[in-house]
This record gives C-alpha cells, sequence and structure tokens, in this order.
C-alpha cells in the first residue's frame, strides 16, 4: 500500500471514528505501528490532525477531509449522482457549481454532454457556436478540467484560494456572484440536516454556496446518503431552497418521504 493510500485510509477512519490508535489503525491496514507512527506524525506536521500518545485525534468535533483525500470515498455513487444530474440540466443552461468531489464529478458529466453534442455533426467552429453550457464556478479544479472544453463556457470567480477544497472565497467571489444570474445552482454539501438544512464545515464557503442558491432559478442538492442527517460547523440554507435532491440508493426511505413532504424532488439512484 502507498503512502498516498495509507494517509486517505487513515483520515477516513480518523473522519469516521474521530479518533484512530496505532495499533487499531496497524491492524486495518496490515502495515507495521511504526510506519502508522511516521504516517501520523507525518499528518500532523500538516496540520491534518493532532498526535495523541498512542494515536491520533481529529482538530475538532466537524472534520474536514482534503479534497484529495475524499475523491475515492462514494466514487460510484458520485458518479450516478452526478450522471443523473447531468441529464436534468438543459442545453444553454448557466449552471453554478460549487467545490467538493460530486460536484466535480458533475462537471466531468456535463463535459461528456457538451463533447457528444459537438460530436453530432456540428461543423462550425467552436468559437463561432453557443456553448452547451456556461458554467459558473468558484471551484479551481472544476475551472481547470472545463477550461479546454470548447463547447463550455467557463466562468471562475476571483477570491482567495482554500487548499483543502481547492475554493475561492471571500469578497471577490461575493462580488461575482452578485453579478450574474443562474438557471441552475448544483451545490454539494458536508451535512444534510432535517431542521437546520444545507450544512458545510467552513463559513466562509458557506456563504458562497448560500449565493450561489440565491442567485439560482433552481437549485439541485447532490450528496451521497451517507451525510444525509449530518450536522457540519455552518449552514447554508434551509431546505426550503432546496427543489432536487440527488442521491444514491442508500437513502433511507424514511428520510427521502419526509423530504418529499417537504416539496423537494427526490433522486435516489
Amino acid at each position: 500500500m502507498s503512502k498516498h493510500d495509507r494517509w486517505s485510509k487513515l483520515l477516513e477512519l480518523l473522519a469516521g471514528e474521530g479518533r484512530i490508535e496505532v495499533d487499531d489503525a496497524a491492524a486495518a491496514l496490515d502495515v507495521s505501528p511504526a510506519t502508522i507512527r511516521r504516517d501520523l506524525d507525518e499528518l500532523a506536521e500538516q496540520q491534518m490532525l493532532v498526535r495523541t500518545r498512542g494515536g491520533a485525534i481529529a482538530h475538532g468535533v466537524s472534520y474536514e477531509l482534503p479534497l484529495r483525500y475524499k475523491s475515492a470515498r462514494h466514487a460510484s455513487e458520485k458518479q450516478r449522482i452526478a450522471t443523473a444530474v447531468a441529464g436534468m440540466i438543459a442545453d444553454g443552461d448557466v449552471v453554478g457549481l460549487n467545490g467538493g468531489t460530486t460536484t466535480t464529478e458533475v462537471a466531468r458529466a456535463l463535459a461528456l454532454r457538451a463533447g457528444s453534442r459537438e460530436g453530432r455533426g456540428r461543423r462550425e467552429p467552436a468559437e463561432a457556436s453557443a456553448p452547451a453550457f456556461t458554467v459558473v464556478t468558484n471551484a479551481l479544479n472544476i475551472a481547470g478540467e472545463l477550461a479546454v472544453r470548447p463547447q463550455v463556457k467557463i466562468v471562475v470567480t476571483g477570491g482567495v484560494a482554500r487548499p483543502q477544497t481547492y475554493e475561492l472565497v471571500g469578497p471577490l467571489t461575493v462580488g461575482v456572484l452578485n453579478e450574474v444570474v443562474l438557471d441552475v445552482a448544483v451545490l454539494g454539501v458536508d451535512g444534510v440536516d432535517p431542521e437546520l438544512g444545507l450544512m458545510t464545515h467552513q463559513e466562509d464557503e458557506a456563504a458562497v454556496s448560500r449565493l450561489f442558491a440565491e442567485r439560482a432559478r433552481r437549485v439541485i442538492v447532490v450528496t451521497d446518503s451517507s451525510k444525509m442527517g449530518r450536522r457540519a460547523f455552518a449552514r447554508i440554507c434551509g431546505l426550503d431552497r432546496v427543489d432536487v435532491l440527488a442521491t444514491d440508493s442508500g437513502l433511507p426511505a424514511e428520510t427521502a418521504a419526509r423530504l418529499t413532504d417537504a416539496g423537494i424532488k427526490v433522486h435516489a439512484v
């Protein structure tokens, strides 16, 4: 197992349990305790956990994994969700995407749609043709992937980059979003609470996601079912702002019924 894979697994264990012990982690990863100790020391140096005697704990109650370590979690579910959401977006729509692994998959699904559109016999130069979609995003990784797609118009907000999520935040981000109108906002979240609504780990990201929702005619939330009923530090908005929730088939029937009663269209794929 590579160091990257070990680190990813250690951070996943930490996110799920809140703390890990060296001996337990060594058994789970089938490596020596000495290897785990070195890994935990290096992760602590990067301020991704707090070392304790015999193990490590998360920085706080609500723990945020950096995006590069979250990409492999629930990957197949996220890809199915993204494909379903791409089918809900019409050609020519202006789409807002915040950062996250599931919204990144949505961006890729939209790029595939745009590419197939170009391949269906459109012979005019890409510069002269109308874009398949216009994507407004504060996520640098999404912008980087879509910038090379000639059939997608990409608009990137300004702002200060957060290295954990590659998202731009702050007054510059807000300034750009205040000047645009979106057909649909696709929001990734860290938690969906039936009382408090959509939640994320960071207050500055919550403010940007809230503005995405306010500027959109329609709001689609994309999240795997593991985040349902989970709270995080910062509230984005209430469930009354959500039109569609796209998730996986692990969503409990009782939760789906409650969301439907609240006027939210649920797509569990």
